[in-house]
């Protein structure tokens, strides 16, 4: 007899083998425009990677002007970028791939992911420029300028606001204030305004180069950027990308024409800006069209490759892996994100909704962090010793939870920001308090020393997990313990898997679980930085290859290879100390709740109790 695997999707494959087989020398192509690259792959029906290069715009492009991928105007707080860097970045890393030995014939589906939030503003000339490309000629010197006899290239704007752009906070004090408050905005949107969400930019946008405005015709997201030039002409706006711009109801799955009013100035506009925006497909798999003729020309791709819809590059990179609601994905660099697909829909002014990228009636929650490894190496570099994570992860692991060495001990809990930081919104710098729970009708937070302590190794991984878990346990729902069916365990994600340059960190992986919990364990993604591009990818093999009503996660799940992905590298759920992180979350919530009206009574920069404030805000 045949064994079964231990895949679960594979043991239903193994069930109902009844799925289409995979296309023989099918591949589908993966894109991923990010702030420095951009990186295309190339996967084969069974999600194997074949093919991968990349385009690095310090390295490849100093003619324009950048640095780590923008220019930037500081007195204006402007972050930017040339969309026509993009378009030679394509031709480039197509050109990479053909030297690698690429045989674009074989390639089906394409799809890819953009940064999210920034905007690229087409001329009146776009579609006509996108629909008779010359396959001899590169984009850029066709689209840029228009081509020979042209008054003007595709864009009416020459640069694109990048995501790090922090122009616009009068356009978000005017956002939020629009519908009555921030959090009515996040009911409607999903988040709350931000500097870099397209609606503030394109309100600014409009007031500052009038006659740009005037003069787009279209706008896109950087991620419906590149499907169109892709697709050769205009592209919709993704499901998933557009809920991430304030200017989407997620609700009634339209534009919100209150908010879409005050972007373009007046009631009699909303129907001209409706109208640049374009019309937004429901569905995230559906095929937009076939590649433009200048790809089949100059590169050999077959007429017959579909170009399925492009999307954000967070959205994006939930679909590296058959993500499962209650599931959790946390990205552990410089700065922290922690995404969860979820079937429940409560927006925060906090946090961030959005549309799922594949599934109707699946969101992706999203915190982000200015503050992660930064922070971390901050406590690392202010322990006595050496400076090392050796010696970090020994503090942190030989330090009780919360510090308590006897559980009637306070709990000692902590907020490190060395930049200031979005969730809490608060300045940079550290403090310190003990928290006593026992009575929970007068628990007590006393300020600590803000002198750095040995225990702050431990204390600042905690803080770190406790926010994550103070922000998303309305989220998850108790569950069956995998080896007592008939006993419950309190509400924790599924899995939690990690990504990341901290991913390799084992006292991270340990604090994870216990902290988040985690009823099968605390997992390694080991695809390096390629999680955004294998998304795309695996989306292009899905919408190809899937039959009638084939969802992503059973199609994906069905092929993708755990073993040689996932490692398992840490406990996750651990009776009895995950309850006592359940108290600390509260005594968190007290610390931000006590630290925030310090900085309100001191005008931002707050009293100094329990606090080493490094800057302002």
């Amino acid at each position: 007899m045949d064994s079964i695997p231990v895949n679960p999707w594979a043991f239903l494959k193994y069930l109902f083998p009844g799925n289409e087989a995979p296309k023989k020398g099918a591949l589908y192509m993966g894109f991923d425009l990010s702030t420095q690259q951009l990186k295309g792959l190339v996967v084969d029906s069974d999600l194997k990677l074949v093919y991968e290069a990349k385009v690095d715009f310090d390295e490849d492009f100093k003619k324009y002007g950048i640095e780590k991928g923008v220019l930037t105007n500081p007195s204006e707080g402007e972050v930017f970028a040339p969309p026509a860097m993009w378009l030679e970045a394509v031709d480039l890393v197509l050109d990479r791939l053909r030297n690698a030995g690429l045989d674009f014939s074989k390639i089906k589906g394409l799809s890819g992911a953009g940064m999210q939030h920034g905007t690229v503003f087409w001329s009146a000339d776009a579609e006509s420029l996108l629909g008779h490309l010359d396959g001899r000629k590169t984009l850029v010197e066709q689209l840029e300028s228009g081509g020979k006899g042209k008054k003007r290239g595709a864009f009416a704007h020459p640069m694109s606001p990048n995501w790090q752009d922090a122009s616009t906070q009068k356009q978000c004090d005017e956002f939020d204030d629009h519908l009555g408050d921030a959090q009515t905005l996040a009911d409607i949107t999903g988040s709350k305004a931000h500097h870099r969400f397209s609606g503030p930019q394109i309100m600014r946008y409009r007031t500052k180069y009038p006659t740009h405005y005037e003069q787009t015709d279209r706008i896109s997201l950087v991620s419906s950027f590149l499907a169109s030039v892709f697709l050769g002409k205009i592209a919709p706006i993704d499901i998933s990308d557009v809920t991430g711009m304030n200017l989407w109801s997620v609700s009634e799955g339209a534009w919100d024409d209150d908010l879409l009013e005050l972007a373009a100035g007046s009631t009699a506009a909303v129907p001209e800006l409706k109208r640049k925006l374009g019309h937004v497909p429901e569905s995230g798999g559906d095929s937009f069209g076939p590649i433009s003729s200048y790809f089949t020309t100059r590169y050999g791709f077959p007429a017959s490759c579909q170009i399925i819809p492009f999307t954000g590059d967070n959205p994006s990179t939930i679909l590296a892996l058959p993500l499962r609601p209650s599931d959790a994905m946390v990205s552990l660099g410089t700065s922290t994100t922690f995404l969860m697909s979820t079937p429940t829909w409560k927006p925060d002014p906090a946090y961030h909704f959005m549309n799922h990228p594949t599934t109707p009636g699946l969101y992706m929650f999203m915190l982000c962090y200015k503050n992660g490894g930064l922070a971390r190496e901050q406590i690392r570099d202010q322990l006595p010793g050496n400076k090392s994570w050796d010696s970090f992860n020994a503090a942190a692991l030989s330090t009780p939870p919360l510090s308590q060495r006897r559980l009637k001990d306070p709990m000692r809990l902590g907020l490190y920001f060395p930049r200031p930081e979005i969730v809490p919104n608060l300045p940079s710098g550290q403090w310190r308090y003990s928290y006593s729970p026992q009575s929970p009708t007068n628990p007590t937070l006393t300020p600590l020393p803000s002198t750095p302590h040995p225990d702050d190794a431990r204390n600042i991984l905690e803080s770190q997990f406790l926010s994550l878990r103070l922000r998303s346990t309305a989220l998850v729902a108790p569950s069956p313990s995998p080896t007592n069916p008939s006993k419950m365990l309190p509400a924790q994600p599924r899995r939690v898997y990690l990504v990341g340059g901290g991913s390799a960190n084992p006292a991270l992986a340990q604090l994870c679980g216990e902290v988040l919990g985690s009823v099968e364990g605390i997992y390694k993604l080991d695809i390096g930085s390629n999680a955004c591009a294998l998304g795309s990818a695996y989306k292009a093999v899905w919408a190809v290859e899937r039959k009638q009503g084939e969802g992503f996660e059973g199609f994906i799940g069905g092929r993708w290879d755990e073993g040689g992905l996932l490692r398992r590298v840490a406990e996750g759920y651990r009776e009895g100390v995950f309850e006592r992180y359940g108290d600390a979350v509260e005594g968190l919530r007290g610390v931000e709740e006590r630290v925030l009206g310090e900085q309100r009574e001191g005008g931002g920069r707050g009293k100094r109790t329990g606090a080493t404030v490094i800057g302002s805000a």
